[in-house]
């Protein structure tokens, strides 16, 4: 019966150690098979990577709600939060009346204007009959100095009358002004999004009175999401920009995301230190950015780590691993 223990113990210690070997083959062959890189692509570790906006206010205010949440997608344009807008909306409604008030001001002025000219109009009139009966002898000259004087009176009430014009005109340029500086505002109390994104952050809670350029949100932007990988000079030489890639995450390596090469930076660098090897980082390495939708995969997210195949030579097909 001990024997019988013995060889049971034995074939099951060498089940385990068959199994494990197995695995380890697997690994070793699985990483060699992914670290190849075909003929005709160029490849390089990196980070997903996105251009975070900041949703903030644009004057300061007190923050009335907040209409999403972390991780919530939103849309471009989409409205995110809003600002207390009672006072602005009070001086908007007061704005609005000096603009009724200057107009009646200038029809007023106006009507002031056009009664006067009548006036001035009938004393040239006057004048010319007192000038003509003067000459003739019948009238005197005391009621020619009269008349002239009359004319030149209503001549330069006219003229003060014109400029009440001028400044009623300019007070509704000045309240309209007002008026549409405090829609602007108005405007501006509606925070939107500009790009299709994911919320990162919620900075703020309704409530709160805010600075302007009191942050909000944090939007993560899904149109701009890209990937820095960095290539020797015999590789990135070949990279056109507009290539085609596809990235290969650590998160979901079966699914390779497409991709585009967006840049590719002029000078070299020494590889950056996020890179383990210190041996790797002594070579002069050329940033290639990759562009990659991020609506493809809502698991796609910033910080991911994965591999970025950039294809060099059109003519050359994709592997089946990468299809």
């Amino acid at each position: 019966m001990a024997d019988i223990g013995r060889f049971i113990k034995r074939a099951a210690l060498a089940a385990v150690l068959i199994v494990l070997l197995g695995a380890l083959a697997f690994q070793i062959f699985y990483h060699q098979d992914k670290a190849a890189v075909p003929e005709g692509f160029a490849m390089g570790n990196g980070r997903v990577e996105a251009t975070e906006v900041d949703i903030a206010t644009c004057i300061p205010g007190r923050l009335y709600d907040v209409l999403v949440k972390e991780g919530d997608l939103v849309t471009e344009n989409q409205v995110l939060a809003n600002m207390d807008i009672s006072t602005l909306q009070a001086m908007l409604r007061q704005a609005e009346a000096e603009v009724r008030r200057a107009k009646g001001a200038r029809l007023s002025a106006i009507a002031k204007v056009e009664e006067c000219r009548n006036r001035v109009t009938l004393a040239s009139k006057e004048l010319d009959r007192s000038k003509n009966l003067f000459a003739k002898g019948i009238s005197t000259q005391q009621q020619f100095d009269r008349d002239e004087t009359l004319k030149q009176a209503y001549t330069a009430e006219y003229s003060g009358l014109q400029s009440k014009v001028a400044e009623a005109e300019a007070a509704i340029e000045a309240a309209t002004a007002q008026t549409e500086r405090l829609k602007t505002e108005i405007d501006d109390c509606i925070l939107r999004t500009y790009c299709n994104g994911r919320v990162q952050s919620r900075l703020a809670e309704p409530g709160e009175v805010l600075p302007g350029g009191g942050k909000v949100l944090t939007v993560i932007c899904l149109d701009d999401m890209y990937m820095n990988i960095f290539l020797p000079e015999s590789m990135a030489g070949k990279v056109a920009i507009g290539a085609e890639a596809k990235v290969v995450l650590d998160a979901f390596p079966e699914n390779p995301i497409p991709a585009q090469v967006t840049y590719v930076s002029e000078k070299a660098q020494f590889t950056p230190k996020e890179v383990e090897a210190s041996e790797e980082r002594q070579k002069l390495v050329f940033r290639v950015k990759v562009r990659i939708d991020g609506k493809t995969d809502p698991r796609l997210k910033p910080g991911i780590p994965g591999v970025a195949y950039v294809r060099l030579d059109n003519g050359v097909q994709w592997p089946n691993t990468l299809q």
